[in-house]
């Protein structure tokens, strides 16, 4: 599922240094990698020039057209009608007790037994049964959302099952999206079918899509980002217990694990003229990879930036994008992590890692730890 690559960082900083704006030859054409922060940000911030059509090159195949690859008055429009799911007050809404409630049953599980792989006993699992949730899947199905969300991430690797899983979700929704146009409910897949923007409402294959997309981005990243957070922290006890015993500090330490292992690595453009940057040419047509793991650690804007600190503050990292594309989950991954560390801290004593762990962030394009052994004093 993630590639075994334990460590991009001494690459990105040796090519900010020497090579910018690298020309390579990727499969879908040529290709220009950006790794510096002020080059990734100027990319991002016009997408006139930088379009994000490149998005659907290679997983539009799998994910449909979604509104990653959008780009004007058709993202605008596509935006408009889903954003409001996402707002902070719309997350308000006794949802915040419904994620605790996830949290608490996956930790009931492993609470008496004294030890478990964070990863493969709570993080893998938590974020999806939100996003399921949130959808208005049965808790029945959430297991099967969650083989279908990890298939749809490994279609580059595994593409038939990409495409399996893909028809498969397909085929789920379809009875469920009859019944929530004659019978609406107060889920997500009662608004993306109803919601009305200028006179304009989603398809059918619109809804398709947006729930394709929303599985990896909502819960694959959420729980990546819990992974790593909860390694950094780990893997100094004393770091850990800081913000165990200060909860004020979770929100500082959230941001810098974004900043220090953002879990997505790269996003894409494409130019529509010819352009430069760093005094590269780069004709029109062809590929950016955004290097935004190498931005984040980009030693000319975050200082000593291999370090995990938590008194850094990183507001302007770029793990959550920039202007037009900014995460539309921001809200809601941000409040799925406040809560399932919280309620980890509340109800695993003495966490630690386990002894002679084997722990470690990997992965190139998707990183995160895919394994967090540990131990604790059981619960009563």
């Amino acid at each position: 599922m993630m590639s075994e690559v334990p460590n991009p960082y001494p690459v990105y900083a040796e090519l900010r240094h020497r090579e910018p704006v690298k020309p390579m030859e990727f499969p879908l054409g040529p290709t220009f990698l950006v790794t510096r922060y002020d080059d990734v940000m100027t990319v991002l911030r016009d997408g006139a020039l930088y379009s994000s059509s490149a998005n659907g090159k290679g997983i539009g195949m799998v994910m449909g057209r979604t509104i990653i690859e959008m780009d004007g008055q058709e993202h605008s429009r596509h935006r408009n009608l889903i954003a409001p799911a996402f707002l902070p007050k719309s997350l308000r809404s006794g949802l915040d007790a419904v994620i605790e409630r996830f949290a608490h049953e996956l930790l009931d599980r492993i609470g008496r037994q004294g030890h478990a792989d964070l990863v493969a006993d709570f993080t893998r699992n938590f974020p999806v049964r939100v996003i399921a949730h949130l959808i208005g899947i049965p808790v029945e199905e959430y297991e099967k959302f969650q083989a279908w969300s990890l298939d749809l991430i490994g279609f580059g690797s595994e593409p038939m099952k990409g495409f399996a899983a893909s028809e498969a979700l397909v085929q789920f929704l379809k009875p469920l999206i009859e019944l929530r146009r004659s019978e609406p409910r107060d889920d997500l897949l009662s608004t993306l079918i109803h919601a009305e923007v200028d006179g304009h409402r989603l398809t059918d294959e619109d809804v398709y899509s947006f729930i394709r997309l929303l599985l990896p981005a909502g819960a694959e990243t959420t729980f990546r980002w819990i992974g790593t957070t909860l390694f950094a922290l780990l893997s100094d006890p004393a770091l850990y217990e800081r913000v165990r015993a200060d909860r004020s500090e979770l929100t500082w330490a959230l941001e810098e694990a974004l900043r220090w292992d953002t879990p997505v690595q790269f996003v894409s453009r494409e130019t529509t003229a010819a352009t430069s940057l760093r005094g590269v040419g780069i004709p029109s047509g062809h590929f950016i990879l955004v290097g935004i793991g190498s931005a984040n650690r980009d030693e000319e804007h975050f200082p000593d930036p291999n370090r995990f600190d938590l008194d850094r503050h990183p507001a302007d990292h770029v793990s959550f994008g920039f202007g037009r594309h900014f995460c539309l989950g921001s809200h809601l991954a941000r409040l799925e992590a406040t809560i399932g560390i919280t309620a980890i801290f509340d109800r695993l004593p003495d966490l630690r890692l386990a002894p002679q762990h084997d722990a470690g962030i990997v992965g190139l394009a998707f990183r995160s730890p895919d394994r967090l052994p540990v131990s604790f004093s059981r619960a009563a």
